[in-house]
């Protein structure tokens, strides 16, 4: 597990703080960025909890008062499900921003759940944008490109919510991002493939996108009951420092049948331990994002 986390230099200064979700603070406590965050939400691992976190964070912050807008960059359009976006072949999506260069302002539509929230949804036809990227013109940074004429002043945050891979679509959300927040699982393959991770922001922040920094990193799907949980919180804690958020997200079988009803688990069950964690989270970043 330490081995795995070898290659890995963020920070290694150790935070010690206790794994128990704090209680939620109250919505005026709650502050907003100077400029709008763009945070790239990445691990190549899939099941960690990458959309669900995507979701749950931007209905959090949407539902105190954050104007937020998630990119769906995932070709099953699994963010998209969650926030009741209709996403079928014929709706205009992502794909035909990056594709086509359709402007972002022709495709992002409002969340019908909650006030603040908006979505640029992801279809099946961006399934095949791996391929049709790489004969595209500076393939890398078409999402940027697309931020950069969109207005995003208009937004506290955008958060992007990439595929359970290192592909171009990833690439793209990591060049797209000022910041990256790593949601990571409290089980035993967690960490292989962290150091890849890393070192591909390393190579995209020499080459693409100097602004881009590990900002943020969660730990979902922890289980009190067991000891690996703890273990993986631990290491991981050790070596990043004061980045891991201090909350920890809880198995929670409610933050796993919300988008079956088409919805975040903040409107779901708001009184859930899997909504509770998630708000506190998002209020984490909030607030850390305030004090930079």
């Amino acid at each position: 597990m330490r081995e795995a986390l070898k290659d890995a230099n963020v920070s290694r200064e150790t935070t010690g703080t206790a794994l128990k979700t704090r209680s939620v603070r109250s919505e005026k406590e709650w502050p907003r960025p100077d400029r709008c965050r763009v945070i790239t939400i990445a691990n190549q691992k899939g099941g960690v909890g990458k959309t669900t976190s995507s979701v749950n964070l931007a209905a959090s912050l949407a539902i105190h008062g954050a104007q937020v807008l998630v990119v769906d960059l995932d070709p099953q359009g699994n963010a998209s499900t969650a926030l009741g976006i209709d996403h079928h072949a014929d709706i205009p999506s992502i794909y035909d921003v990056l594709i086509e260069d359709t402007a972002l302002d022709d495709i992002v539509v409002k969340a019908p759940e909650i006030p603040n929230l908006y979505c640029a949804p992801a279809t099946l036809n961006l399934a095949g944008a791996e391929i049709e990227l790489v004969s595209k013109v500076a393939r890398e940074s078409r999402l940027r490109r697309a931020l950069e004429s969109y207005d995003t002043d208009k937004f506290d945050y955008v958060l992007i919510d990439c595929p359970p891979s290192l592909g171009l679509l990833t690439v793209n959300a990591l060049v797209g991002g000022d910041e990256l927040l790593i949601p990571i699982q409290c089980e035993y393959y967690a960490l292989e493939g962290l150091g890849q991770l890393i070192r591909t922001v390393d190579l995209v922040k020499a080459h693409l996108n100097q602004k881009l920094k590990v900002s943020t990193i969660l730990l979902t799907m922890y289980d009190a009951r067991t000891r690996l949980a703890a273990q993986v919180a631990e290491d991981v804690r050790n070596h990043f420092g004061d980045v891991v958020l201090n909350t920890v997200i809880p198995r929670s079988v409610r933050v796993s049948e919300a988008p079956s009803y088409g919805q975040s688990v903040m409107t779901y069950d708001p009184g859930s331990s899997g909504a509770l964690a998630y708000s506190e989270a998002a209020s984490e970043m909030a607030h850390a994002g305030a004090a930079k």
